[in-house]
């Protein structure tokens, strides 16, 4: 089981980026996948959760700006980051819980002002 992160980078306040997270190993489109992300010196934090059945939930410090989705034919989840802020700033990571409870590598992003 791989998850594998991509899409990260450096943008200003305002700017957008497309975080994805492709699996090998698992079918995604039958499991709750999460975002985390972790500033330095920071707890890993929950950012957005996907269901199976396509039900997502948001940390309320992103929702509006940040929508998480699911492509099953890429086996790909994405993190759509819009209106970014220097307080987002941080490694993102994606997560599993089942089978095996598998994270991604992470990937950075950095938002300056």
């Amino acid at each position: 089981v791989q998850l594998v992160e991509s899409g990260g980078g450096s943008v200003q306040a305002g700017g957008s980026l497309r975080l994805s997270c492709a699996a090998s190993g698992i079918i995604l489109s039958v499991l709750t996948m999460d975002w985390y992300r972790q500033a330095p010196g920071k707890q890993r934090e929950l950012v957005a959760t996907i269901t199976s059945s396509g039900s997502t939930n948001y940390v309320d410090s992103v929702k509006g700006r940040f929508t998480i989705s699911r492509d099953n034919a890429k086996n790909t989840v994405y993190l759509q980051m819009n209106s970014l802020k220097p307080e987002d700033t941080a490694v993102y990571y994606c997560y599993a819980k089942l089978p095996f409870g598998t994270w991604g590598q992470g990937t950075q992003v950095t938002v300056s002002s």
